[in-house]
């Protein structure tokens, strides 16, 4: 067969589940295309630690042509995809044109969330991709800087005031770390305030953080976080978030920076699919992954709806490596004329870092917490990131972070509204 009579795969989405089942399809009779809005994939798990300057963008991500360089089957496409023809099996990329396809992976994952009050985007940013990540760093260094610089208490403390909303893994690890860098990173750097004096405080709308975990690891976590200096607030949702702060109950809260971190939506492309989806807008699929009515279109990672067990697969970085090379092993059983097996989720066990030295892990029967959860966090985290640069660097900076408490990516960079506000204002 010549190349133009291979079947062709569009995968679109380079992240866990796109990559994965890619490179599962290496020397497999057919085309592949990725197409990717970004150039690079991206170790989201720690994608925190470069908000909080723990370590560079390329520790945690790596040139998509540089991973499947090799694999000779596949062409990467730069380009967002602005819709999904399922009848007529093409795809719209964002320039107008459009890429017909045999078979399509929709893994393009999901976004923020803000329960109805989109308009608090632009004041409590949050985290899922490496701008996502600079822009926050910035903003975050940044609030140092303006309390700094601030001659009036009252608004130096809003300076100093960080609200993280919502207490799952993210919004955990990201309090924890902003604790330790005020606590311990910034020591004696400043002259007018003492960086220890800001106000962190972790927001959960539900009766505890990480609650995908048993309660009594839950609990732990909770005074981990408060050894730390973190303060947790559970059980009131915010109802207010502005500029100037955020609303917690009957009290408002001056805080120049609020990150969020309490929930996800999915891609919008999943609508261009006509396919009944839930009520976070991802795909209810069929057993094999593939979309109700077009048996060779199939949806993977956390634009997939699946229920295993009277549960719903969690949206997790393991899950979506799962899926990706199950849609890989379905696609060789669709070639071959045989029936596409049925997805089953392995739970590899629940991991999260609340800082250092301070981790909790959840695996079957085994919980651990504390130190040696935290060493079992860092060595998982670092056998999982792609290439052995990454791993060396990423290890580097952490044992260098450890014995120091310095973070190495302290520089700001850019502008934002503020500061082009700021420049006008004076000219």
């Amino acid at each position: 067969m010549t190349a133009s009579t291979l079947p062709h795969l569009v995968v679109i989405g380079g992240g866990f589940a796109g990559l994965w089942a890619t490179r599962a399809l290496a020397g497999s009779p057919m085309r592949i295309t990725l197409v990717d809005r970004c150039n690079h994939h991206l170790f989201q798990p720690l994608l925190y630690q470069v908000a909080t300057a723990g370590l560079s963008s390329p520790d945690i991500a790596a040139p998509l042509r540089h991973i499947l360089r090799k694999q000779r089957n596949v062409e990467v496409r730069l380009a967002e995809v602005r819709d999904i023809s399922a009848a007529d099996k093409r795809v719209l990329l964002e320039d107008g044109s459009w890429i017909d396809f045999d078979y399509l992976l929709l893994a393009s994952g999901a976004t923020h969330a803000y329960f109805g009050h989109d308009e608090w985007a632009r004041h409590a940013p949050g985290l899922k991709t490496l701008d996502d990540a600079l822009q926050l760093r910035r903003h975050l260094l940044l609030a140092f800087e303006r309390a700094e610089a601030e001659p009036d208490p009252v608004k130096r403390a809003a300076w100093l005031n960080f609200a993280i909303v919502g207490g799952g893994p993210t919004g955990v690890e990201l309090a924890g770390t902003l604790a330790e860098i005020a606590r311990h990173t910034l020591t004696n750097e400043f002259r007018n305030i003492n960086p220890s004096d800001a106000r962190v405080r972790l927001i959960e709308a539900g009766p505890r953080v990480l609650s995908s975990f048993p309660e009594d690891l839950s609990e732990k976590a909770r005074r981990q976080l408060q050894k730390l200096g973190v303060e947790v607030s559970t059980g009131t949702p915010v109802t207010q978030i502005d500029e100037s702060g955020y609303r917690l109950g009957e009290e408002f809260i001056a805080a120049r920076t609020v990150v969020w971190a309490a929930g996800v939506a999915a891609s919008p492309l999943a609508k261009s699919l006509g396919v009944p989806l839930d009520r976070a807008g991802r795909v209810q699929v069929q057993a094999d992954l593939s979309v109700p009515g077009y048996p060779d279109i199939f949806v993977a990672g956390d634009l997939a709806s699946v229920q295993q067990d009277g549960k719903p697969v969690p949206g997790v970085a393991p899950a979506a490596k799962q899926m990706g090379r199950h849609v890989a092993h379905a696609i060789r059983a669709r070639l071959a004329n045989k029936p596409a097996p049925a997805f089953r989720y392995k739970d590899y066990g629940n991991l999260a870092t609340i800082g250092r030295m301070a981790a909790i892990v959840h695996f079957g029967k085994l919980k651990l917490s504390g130190m040696l959860a935290w060493w079992f966090w860092l060595a998982a985290h670092v056998f999982f990131l792609i290439g052995f640069r990454n791993r060396l660097v990423v290890l580097l900076n952490w044992a260098w972070a450890y014995w120091s408490y310095q973070r190495g990516a302290r520089i700001i960079l850019g502008r934002d509204e503020e500061d082009q506000a700021r420049s006008t204002r004076q000219a």
